[in-house]
């Protein structure tokens, strides 16, 4: 039987990259800050200790990739406790291979190939995400710092934290591969699209979800990791920064999932004329649909055709 709370948050992802450079660069301008480690290639934390490393491709310590290219090849889960770390790691030596590090990280891979990591958190005290000290313009659930006041602007944007991973899973044996992490780690769907997709939690989160494994017909890959910012305008700038730094710009601005399929665009003049379900960040913003009825009351008749200032005027009435 696993501990009631194991895994907290993703505490490391590692890349496989084949230009190291280029690659540094990136997080560079992203605003991670780098930070020295042991072996080959870099690494860079966000503000609350996550860990971001990039090694070269030929590197023989990295699992090996489930796509082509410069890929993610492990995520390593930070769990509470190293009674927790071990009793995931004797679960997991039943059937599959495991192997540990010198510093006692725990190596698996899950049921698609990807490799998984198992760690004792090392969160940093008083993270900065939460601490109302450090973004005193900012007002936070539980840290109103500013009354009265305008917001300044953000300045250098730096992630706080990496909030969630987005793994792309084929549909044949999808079950299996929701299973590894559902039933062997502890994780706990909140939400199941049809079809499509699976959020899932770690158990020590709060967040909606900390994994999300989308069904593919055929193929195994990484979609995408997400980064907290403290505040809305950060995403914006720290979105302008990766521009003016010279990264391409993307298409479309979407800070929210949604899942099934996207509704076509609204035209001009056609957002009342039928329900609007294109509502900022994916969230449905529905107006009544009206629908209109044949008029059989002779005073209802009366008033439609009547002109626009004489129309419910005492005395339309029979």
């Amino acid at each position: 039987m696993l501990p009631p709370v194991t895994v907290m948050r993703v505490e490391r992802v590692v890349y496989g990259v084949p230009n190291l450079d280029e690659c540094v660069r990136f997080f560079e301008d992203f605003g991670l800050f780098p930070v020295d480690g042991q072996g080959p290639g870099a690494r860079f934390t966000t503000q609350a200790g996550q860990v971001v490393e990039l090694r070269p491709t030929g590197d023989p310590g990295l699992p090996a990739p489930v796509q082509d290219g410069p890929s993610l090849r492990e995520i390593v889960w930070g769990v509470d406790t190293a009674e927790a770390l071990e009793a995931l790691a004797a679960d997991l030596r039943g059937d599959h291979k495991v192997w540990a590090d010198a510093d006692g990280t725990v190596h698996t891979l899950d049921e698609t190939g990807l490799g998984v990591g198992l760690t004792v958190t090392a969160p940093t005290p008083a993270a900065p995400a939460y601490s109302g000290a450090q973004f005193p313009g900012a007002n936070r659930s539980g840290a109103v710092t500013r009354v009265n006041q305008p917001l300044g602007p953000p300045g250098r944007v730096r992630p706080l934290r990496l909030c969630h991973v987005a793994l792309d899973i084929p549909k044949a044996g999808k079950e299996k591969a929701v299973a590894f992490y559902t039933g062997r780690l502890g994780f706990v769907p909140t939400d199941r699209v049809a079809k499509v997709c699976v959020f899932m939690r770690a158990p020590g989160d709060t967040d909606h979800h900390t994994l999300l494994l989308c069904h593919r017909p055929d193929r195994a890959g990484i979609n995408h990791c997400a980064y907290e910012v403290a505040r809305v305008d950060e995403v914006i700038v720290g979105a302008n920064d990766m521009i003016e730094r010279g990264r391409p710009r993307r298409r479309r601005y979407q800070p929210r999932h949604r899942g099934g399929p996207r509704p076509r665009p609204v035209r001009r003049g056609e957002r009342h004329r039928r329900g609007h379900r294109g509502g900022a960040g994916g969230v449905p913003h529905v107006t009544r649909r009206r629908t209109r009825r044949p008029l059989t009351d002779p005073a209802a008749r009366r008033r439609a055709a009547a002109p626009a200032g004489r129309r419910d005027r005492p005395g339309d009435d029979p």
